[in-house]
């Protein structure tokens, strides 16, 4: 074989190289293409939280309010607004904080599924035992309990992915926050009830909440 074959094999094999590379960059743009124009038609909208109701089992201070000790059972719902998108819940932390200060320890949600127009609803306990509450915090807690009522925030920090057909997107950051007026020292309002022969009141709430994702 002369040395003009041996170049004319190598030019061959290059130009199928790029004939390869031109088809796979084709190929993927393609596919980014599809997965962008189906996002644009269908347009997922963001889920619908709404926090139903709060029992308070605990919530005492230490004097001079330094620690927080809390036990509250939630009640939140989540509706998929979409009509033809599913969203995976993978990961979900559910917490409560006062005044910008996280109160209690993440509670994990179990994963879960919702199908189109899907209702999905949680009950998780979030608590802390002897939380340090911050110094600026003592003068507006001790207030707080004075009055018999505190705001709290029901935070929930998790991931989400979207599913339309089989197609399923990567994960996104979800972030929900939920405002919630409850009663501590016993106080009752509103539609509150005692819970059985314990202590613990329920309030009803039905707070819509704030979501980003």
């Amino acid at each position: 074989m002369t040395e003009k074959d041996c170049g004319h094999h190598d030019e061959e094999r290059h130009n199928l190289h790029r004939r390869l590379v031109a088809a796979l960059i084709a190929f993927v743009t393609l596919i980014l293409f599809t997965i962008l124009l189906i996002y644009l038609i269908l347009r997922p909208t963001k889920p619908h939280f709404i926090l139903q109701d709060a029992t308070v089992y605990a919530f005492n201070t230490s004097t001079p309010f330094n620690f927080l000790t809390t036990n509250i059972q939630i009640t939140i719902a989540s509706r998929n607004p979409n009509d033809k998108i599913g969203i995976y819940y993978d990961k979900l932390d559910v917490y409560a904080t006062y005044r910008g200060q996280q109160v209690t320890l993440p509670t994990l949600l179990p994963q879960t599924y919702q199908g189109h127009k899907d209702v999905s609803i949680w009950s998780p306990f979030v608590y802390g035992n002897n939380v340090p509450i911050a110094t600026y915090l003592g003068n507006e807690i001790s207030q707080d309990l004075m009055v018999g009522t505190i705001l709290l925030n029901v935070k929930i920090d998790g991931r989400v992915r979207w599913k339309v057909g089989s197609f399923i997107t990567r994960k996104y950051h979800l972030f929900v926050n939920c405002p919630a007026y409850v009663g501590v020292g016993g106080k009752m309002f509103g539609n509150s009830v005692v819970v059985g022969n314990s202590l613990a009141i329920k309030y009803q709430l039905v707070q819509n909440c704030h979501v980003d994702v």
